[in-house]
Order: C-alpha cells, then structure tokens, then sequence
C-alpha cells in the first residue's frame, strides 16, 4: 500500500474549480435573442474605503451617465443600481462577438446606524461615481446626577477621571 501525500491546497483549488464551473452554468446561459451568444450579468467593481470622518464609496460605472444610475439610501442600507443596455441590437452576417457584459444591475451595502442621509453626498466624473458617507457621531457616557439625601452627586465616565 502507497502513502500518498494529502495536500489541502490542492483539494481547495480543486474544489474552487468546480464551483466556478457549476456557477457560471447558472450565470453564463445561452439565449436565444442574441444569436447563442453567452448572456452574462454585469456587476460594477466597487471599493469601500474608510477614512476618519467618511466612508467613501467609488464604483466603476463606465458607459453609463449619471441619469443611468439609482442611488438610495434606506434604513442604514445604501443600494446603487442601474443598467448598462447593449450597444448592438441586431446581427448581421458575417462575424459577430460580444464580451462587454450588460443589462440591470444592483449592489447594496449595509452601513453602520446613525448615519445621517441628508449629509451623503455624490458625484459622477469619467464613468466613476464616488459617494461621501459621513460616520456617524460615536456616543459618548453621559453623566446621571445621583442625589443622596439632599446633596446632589455626580457620576462621572472613565474618560473624566482621566483629566
């Protein structure tokens, strides 16, 4: 009998492999309208950055303008959404391949409570959207009078003793 050597590595990427596959299955499926040509869903990259006063998203919309673009801010849930429609509406003869991805898409992004949404702001420049989220103002202890018979007494938070 044969040791043969166990390597997790590969079993990972082996793995990995064939869940691409099973998910493009679902992704990539062929379609009638377009020739048999391979229907994909296109999905924006996006970056979510965070700074000491903001958090600032940036998302590559290129071909868009920003009247093809929805952003809104519900609850503490930011969701972009929109849609990239095809340049070529029908086939001719001869040679005929699409790869750039189009059609609807949506991503949302939950933020921390207590952001104020009036404060969000936006801007759209060469096909990028950065969106300026302001963090929310951390709560700090407040201080609860306590009295005792007739003179009043203060608690006071670690961050007072402190000083």
């Amino acid at each position: 009998m044969a040791l043969v050597r166990w390597e997790p590595v590969r079993e990972l990427n082996s793995m990995q492999q064939e869940m691409n596959r099973l998910v493009s299955t679902f992704v990539d499926t062929p379609t009638g309208g377009n020739g048999g040509a391979v229907a994909r869903r296109w999905i924006p990259a996006m970056d979510l950055v965070e700074t000491d006063d903001h958090y600032v998203l940036t998302a590559d919309l290129p071909g868009l303008t920003e009247g093809d673009i929805n952003l809104e801010f519900e609850g503490d849930v930011l969701t972009l959404s929109g849609e990239r429609t095809s340049e070529h509406s029908e086939r001719k003869e001869g040679f005929y391949r699409l790869e750039r991805a189009s059609g609807a898409f949506s991503r949302s992004l939950t933020l921390p409570e207590g952001i104020d949404p009036e404060a969000v702001t936006a801007t759209f420049d060469n096909g990028v959207l950065e969106v300026r989220i302001p963090k929310p103002e951390q709560r700090k202890p407040k201080k609860v009078a306590i009295q005792v018979g007739d003179a009043p007494k203060t608690i006071e938070s670690a961050e007072d003793s402190e000083s």
